[in-house]
């Protein structure tokens, strides 16, 4: 029979037996090409969900710590919201996701740690503690200081770890709560060897 005769019906009309058999196998070859290039964009993991999957565990951790009544005096959420960068030199991430936790063991002082992409997009750690002292407390706002340390910024010949990307953090907060939900205002000093200037960051804070 000839190609250009007729055999049967359906898409291969007109085609040799030849001709077929090259086109199965080249469709086959495509088909195994593209899995694993499908598999590989599959494996893609944002670091974001990375960041706020570990914090959640650390979250976790805070729960238990309130069941066993290590923070008597409240445990708190935070969520990293966003930033103000006061008079910057360059273009900086003004939204920064992240989540962290407020542990207090008295009235006035707390043990807190966290997560969150900063300006610089890069993912930061952060841990420490928080003193808000009564006679900075009226009403609905209190003043306080958090120091800890930080990581995910360039801190130069002082800073620790690979690259020197951690450092010390001192930093004053504003928290304003009314019952079970508030928000923090907290004012970054600048950091001169990543041209970060004076930063205000904003946390949601829920209590549970």
């Amino acid at each position: 029979m000839r190609c250009w005769q007729v055999r049967g019906a359906g898409r291969w009309h007109g085609i040799a037996p030849a001709a077929r058999k090259t086109w199965v196998d080249a469709g086959a070859r495509g088909v195994r090409a593209q899995v694993p290039a499908a598999f590989g964009r599959r494996k893609k993991f944002p670091k974001a969900a990375a960041l706020m999957a570990l914090t959640a565990l650390t979250l976790g951790a805070a729960t238990g710590a309130r069941a066993a009544n290590w923070c008597g005096a409240g445990l708190w959420m935070d969520a990293m919201v966003g930033s103000y960068h006061i008079h910057p030199d360059r273009d900086f991430e003004q939204f920064n996701p992240g989540l962290g936790i407020e542990c207090w063991p008295g009235d006035t002082w707390a043990l807190t740690a966290g997560g969150f992409r900063n300006s610089l997009r890069r993912p930061s750690w952060y841990g420490g503690a928080v003193w808000a002292p009564e006679f900075l407390h009226w009403g609905y706002v209190r003043l306080a200081a958090m120091g800890g340390i930080i990581s995910g910024y360039n801190y130069g010949n002082w800073g620790l770890g690979r690259n020197h990307t951690i450092g010390p953090v001192a930093a004053p907060i504003v928290m304003v709560a009314y019952q079970r939900v508030g928000v923090n205002f907290i004012v970054i000093p600048p950091i001169p060897s990543d041209d970060l200037p004076f930063t205000i960051g904003f946390q949601l804070r829920v209590k549970f």
